[in-house]
């Protein structure tokens, strides 16, 4: 059951949009970029335009107006009900999965089976009567019981669902900022019957518990400062809450923080003794989002400004990074594109598997963290309006037998990747350490093995530098495309050569081979001497 409210009331047309999302992917350069998650600002090429020729193009961009059912070997893409849906926060749940449209205010299930969607109206959402304006929703979990609770940006709130009384009830943070008019909801975990959420505006962690919580009320719900003293002498509106992530073995959160593109930090929060613990990252790693907790207590982090993803050692907070592939899209909008990938959400799997999604990348990937390799998905949909051309795969979740549920933003589509199938070529590198001194080259025997008939393109990235480009450093591959059968296997060799202006430490190389829907690389540790 669903409904839709379609009046409309006369006002000032404002685009609020995620700066992240938006801003950052068409290239505007911001003086004042908050994080790489959500700042409210008028869309500047909307500012001296129409009334009507701003709502077209608030549509060509963002409503995914003639979106197309795309798939590839890996991915299906699911139309959603209503036109310009917008859905963001997802929940893979048993044989559902949960979405919010940001734009109608619809709590949508689609059912993995029969693949019907049913949708169901939001008691209070603004946006469904203002044509060009959202509120973003980006979390979305589940409780012991069953019930859904999502966040919401404009009504500075967490909501919860109750299936089995079809009821929504509403808790608004007892915080508003001045300067934004809202915490922005952003984060949430459950620990048992206590939940805990983050915002995006707030510098504060927020904590209730379930029982005392009351419909319409900011009753029970109470807040900690976070420990912000090393973001003295930054702007305070540039500091930023990315997301939190909770380890229950042992008893403690994470949390993100960033003043993007300036300065990023890890806090990990005792809730026993409600003490933090601060990690401090290197200065490139400044915008750091999602964590993932491995089952070592090691938080795994994407960083939102770059092409770099990384682990931060719980003991003694050594940082090892990795990097995406290169990204090198063959836009929707001409040349190919070079530049950062943005990992976005990090989770992981049953098995173990990091997954995250690369927002201007256009991927969903997985990292084996146990030997090392990262396969990463091509989305199938590339939107011309979107520069580079991109689906704005913006959140996904972990469903059951390996399918990775995801929201296409700017798409009005859903889509499900198989990550149990077959790959149709696999990279083996025998050595995966290495020691060199600056200029000097390091080769690296590389075996493809191809599944299927397959053509390959070889690829490589590296932390060299934060984009996953190789800086002023060279490489070369004894072969650079080719076409295998079935069964078949090739020797290649990778030659690098690190720069002497490549600072002394340890690095990761990422080497491998991709063809028009999947990549497959391994990582190689490199300790420039």
């Amino acid at each position: 059951m669903f409904s839709i409210q379609t009046k409309t009331r006369p006002r000032l047309l404002f685009l609020i949009l995620s700066v992240a999302i938006i801003l950052l992917v068409v290239g505007f350069n911001l003086g004042k970029y908050n994080i790489a998650l959500a700042q409210s600002d008028q869309f500047p090429q909307l500012q001296s335009t129409s009334r009507d020729q701003a709502i077209l193009q608030f549509q060509m961009q963002f409503c995914g107006m003639n979106s197309t059912q795309n798939s590839n070997s890996f991915v299906t893409e699911y139309l959603l009900l209503q036109k310009c849906e917008m859905p963001l926060g997802i929940l893979a749940d048993n044989d559902s999965v949960w979405y919010i449209s940001t734009k109608l205010g619809h709590l949508g299930k689609l059912n993995t089976m029969d693949k019907n969607i049913q949708e169901f109206t939001i008691p209070v959402w603004d946006s469904r009567s203002r044509p060009t304006d959202i509120s973003q929703t980006w979390d979305i979990k589940s409780d012991s019981k069953g019930n859904i609770w999502f966040t919401d940006e404009k009504q500075n709130g967490i909501w919860r669902y109750e299936q089995d009384i079809n009821s929504f009830s509403f808790f608004p943070i007892p915080e508003r900022p001045s300067a934004f008019g809202t915490i922005y909801p952003v984060s949430i975990v459950f620990n048992e019957d206590d939940i805990y959420l983050a915002g995006i505006r707030s510098k504060s962690l927020w904590f209730a518990n379930v029982s005392d919580l009351k419909n319409n009320s900011s009753e029970g719900i109470s807040n900690i400062s976070l420990p912000l003293s090393s973001f003295k002498g930054i702007d305070p509106d540039l500091v930023s809450t990315g997301s939190i992530e909770i380890d229950k073995d042992r008893n403690v959160l994470w949390i993100s923080v960033l003043a993007f593109a300036v300065k990023g930090q890890l806090f990990k929060f005792d809730i026993s003794s409600r003490t933090f613990t601060t990690y401090d990252l290197p200065p490139h790693l400044d915008s750091p989002v999602g964590i993932a907790i491995d089952k070592k207590g090691n938080p795994w982090v994407t960083d939102h400004g770059t092409s770099i993803f990384f682990m931060v050692n719980s003991t003694n907070g050594k940082v090892t990074e990795y990097s995406t592939s290169p990204l090198l899209i063959s836009s929707a909008n001409g040349p190919n594109v070079s530049g950062d990938t943005l990992p976005y959400w990090i989770k992981m799997d049953p098995a173990g598997n990091l997954w995250f999604n690369e927002h201007v990348g256009n991927k969903l990937a997985r990292f084996n963290n146990t030997d090392g390799t990262l396969v990463e998905y091509r989305i199938p949909t590339q939107n011309k309006f979107m520069p580079p051309g991109i689906s704005n795969t913006l959140q996904f979740s972990i469903g059951k037998n390996n399918q990775i549920w995801f929201s296409e933003w700017t798409e009005n589509k859903l889509g499900m990747l198989n990550g149990s199938k077959a790959l149709p070529f696999v990279v083996d590198t025998s050595t995966t350490e290495y020691t060199a001194k600056k200029g000097e080259t390091i080769e690296i025997p590389l075996v493809i093995s191809a599944i299927d008939k397959v053509n390959i393109k070889m690829i490589a990235s590296s932390t060299f530098t934060k984009t996953g480009s190789f800086g002023n450093s060279t490489f070369s591959f004894s072969q650079e495309s080719f076409s295998m059968n079935s069964g078949e296997t090739k020797n290649i060799t990778f030659l690098v050569t690190p720069s002497n202006d490549l600072a002394i430490g340890d690095y990761t190389i990422m080497i491998g081979a991709e063809n028009n829907e999947v990549s497959y690389l391994d990582s190689i540790k490199v300790h420039i001497s």
